[in-house]
């Protein structure tokens, strides 16, 4: 499991546990770094694990990406590209890789299918992480094609649940409201303002939502094209924000501010694929925050600045 800390790895591994899996190899990033490829050798030597969920990823928001594109594209590339070769080189029975919808063109036709990939260009303020996602999932289909691995991909929209980064400039627009929106209820503060026009559309999936899809592919499916993981429903920013806030206990005024980036102007994912093999989300997006509230709560990163 890479990346079991994380909000995605984490999940993963609950739900690993929940249908009695007990043999789940992890490692901290202190005891291994996966940007380092002896490391990632040296590990994939000593334990041959069967199964992999390659869940590992420097992940974040606008600013975090627009702010720090090298470094999004080299630790993405090299992590995930050392883990992958490490698992075949050593005979690894099964890859799940881990993506995101930021893979599909900024103009994709809506809902994305996953046949929609390289068809256009990118959205420019994550096409950094894009290309490195994207370049993960083609090196698993290259496996396959050449040495008959079975190596598969999941696309998860945007995510949001338990153990979430609530950092107020490196997370997503989800977390990102739910802290700004309680220090401002908390504060006292008279109006928040958002960036841009709250136009765009965006999807959720709550996080054990998507780590049973994962743990449902890596036992049922197996294929070259990637699995979208989403809902099939969007909602507008500004209908999130007011969400948010009701949620929160917010009852001051939303401003917005256009002069920010909205980025794609909307991403809902093509799920027909998932459905068609016999699974489907269960968690309502007002649930989901809800549950997320109550994580961020008790969250350490609360304390970040």
């Amino acid at each position: 499991m890479a990346g079991h800390r994380g909000m995605v790895g984490s999940a993963i591994v609950r739900e690993l546990q929940r249908l009695g899996y007990s043999n789940i190899v992890t490692r901290t990033h202190a005891q291994l770094d996966l940007t380092r490829q002896a490391e990632v050798e040296l590990f994939f030597e000593e334990e041959k694990p069967e199964y992999v969920f390659l869940a590992a990823a420097k992940v974040g928001g606008i600013v975090a990406n627009q702010n720090a594109l090298a470094d999004f594209m080299y630790e993405n590339m090299v992590l995930e590209m050392n883990v992958i070769h490490s698992a075949w080189k050593n005979g690894c029975k099964k890859l799940e890789f881990l993506g995101s919808s930021c893979i599909y063109p900024r103009m994709a036709p809506q809902p994305m299918p996953e046949s929609c990939l390289l068809t256009s260009e990118l959205e420019m303020t994550n096409e950094a992480y894009a290309l490195a996602k994207i370049s993960g999932l083609k090196y698993c289909e290259y496996l396959n094609r050449q040495y008959g691995t079975d190596y598969i991909s999941v696309m998860p929209t945007n995510l949001y649940g338990p153990n979430d980064n609530y950092h107020p400039e490196h997370s997503h627009v989800l977390p990102a409201m739910i802290r700004r929106f309680h220090e401002a209820k908390e504060a006292g503060v008279a109006e928040v303002v958002c960036w841009g026009d709250g136009s765009p559309l965006r999807e959720f999936l709550y996080v054990d939502d998507l780590a049973n899809l994962c743990v449902f592919l890596m036992n049922n499916y197996s294929g070259n094209e990637t699995v979208n993981a989403g809902t099939g429903k969007e909602i507008t920013i500004k209908a999130l924000a007011e969400m948010v806030a009701q949620i929160v206990g917010y009852q001051g005024v939303i401003r917005w501010d256009a002069t920010r980036p909205n980025g794609t102007p909307r991403k809902l994912l093509d799920v027909s694929k998932a459905t068609r093999l016999g699974w489907t989300y269960t968690t309502e997006l007002e649930e989901g925050i809800r549950l997320a509230y109550e994580d961020f709560l008790h969250s350490p990163t609360r304390a970040e600045r």
